[in-house]
């Protein structure tokens, strides 16, 4: 296990940037994960690390030797693809096996290490069936007990899951993080899925066009996003935007949407700005009517049993509601609700920033 460090790491094909100047230290023993959309350069920046891509400049430290040109097999790195990977000829105890093999270990240490990377990983029941016969979730588990019997300073996680179906990527979720704690293991882990991010990691990385826009503790980005982007892209359901102008009068400062509701804010002065976005998490939409109140004119009423999903509009702008309530609301209706002011984020809405 080993520390990772970027420096002013760039990759570029061509004329056409995929990374600009990334810089980001990953402590020993973290689990730290890789989130944006697709196209972000998440994934190169993964594979940067594995040796499978070029560095266009900058540096890439492992254990505080630079890395830029050593080859993939001196990086001390084992690599869990979406894919799995699997030989198919070979049976699951062949396919965990496989490096030890190819290294020259003798046989009696092999057979310990598949062992005990089956006994973590609670395949000692598959050892002897081929990928052919053996679920998604159990492949990714034979991929993970490849990378475990090689023994790596850092594994790395390429969207491991998204080949899963929604409640086996439930469990597998469970089973990397227990693998994690089990292993004290340096994990650098790549998805789009930011539910995956937020309960899996011990700190997060929220990428956009090739740049890293946030690194923090899960919950940091949730309740402190560094400007719209995050906000939006962390949290599901997603954070809603509404369009409106900062107010203040005696005293008092509120948020005056474009449709003509107001929403209070915490003490602080207003700017006058009319350029602003106040975005609330679902969540944070309570029923009521008062003075500080917006109305949502309902589109769509999702009941999903423990909650219901409201989708509408607040004037020209889409929002997402969940309430605990089962609702007796319908399309067309006006459903007023307001928002407690230590719950409302502000951002200018040109360049999307924290005001």
């Amino acid at each position: 296990m080993t520390d990772v460090q970027f420096r002013n790491l760039s990759k570029s094909f061509g004329q056409h940037k995929i990374l600009e100047d990334i810089n980001l230290d990953i402590k020993t023993g973290e689990f730290v994960v890789l989130v944006g959309p697709s196209g972000c350069g998440k994934s190169t920046l993964l594979r940067m690390l594995a040796g499978l891509e070029t560095i266009t400049s900058g540096d890439l430290l492992i254990g505080g030797t630079r890395a830029n040109d050593l080859p993939p097999q001196k990086r001390n790195i084992a690599m869990v693809f979406q894919s799995y990977a699997l030989f198919p000829h070979l049976k699951a105890s062949e396919n965990i096996g496989f490096g030890p093999k190819i290294r020259g270990e003798n046989r009696a240490a092999i057979d310990d290490k598949v062992k005990k990377a089956s006994s973590v990983l609670n395949l000692f029941s598959y050892l002897d069936r081929y990928p052919r016969q053996l679920s998604g979730g159990q492949r990714q588990r034979v991929a993970m007990g490849r990378a475990i019997v090689r023994e790596p300073s850092v594994f790395l996680f390429d969207e491991p899951l998204s080949n899963l179906d929604a409640q086996l990527r439930v469990q597998m979720r469970v089973e990397i993080k227990a693998l994690h704690q089990r292993l004290k293991s340096t994990i650098v882990y790549v998805t789009h899925d930011q539910i995956e991010a937020m309960t899996m990691a011990d700190r997060i990385v929220v990428m956009d066009r090739g740049r890293i826009q946030q690194v923090g503790q899960p919950l940091e980005l949730y309740d402190r996003p560094a400007n719209k982007f995050v906000a939006s892209f962390i949290g599901s359901p997603s954070m809603s935007f509404v369009s409106g102008a900062l107010k203040t009068a005696d005293a008092k400062s509120w948020f005056e949407t474009t449709s003509g509701g107001r929403l209070a804010l915490p003490g602080q002065a207003a700017s006058g700005s009319d350029t602003v976005e106040a975005g609330i998490r679902p969540e944070h939409f309570v029923i009521g009517a008062a003075e500080d109140a917006i109305a949502i004119k309902v589109d769509v009423v999702e009941p999903t049993g423990s909650e219901t999903h409201v989708y509408g509009s607040v004037g020209d702008d889409a929002v997402r509601a969940v309430f605990r309530d089962r609702l007796q609301v319908k399309p067309g209706e006006r459903l007023p609700v307001t928002v407690d002011p230590r719950n409302i984020h502000l951002f200018d809405k040109a360049t999307g920033l924290p005001l």
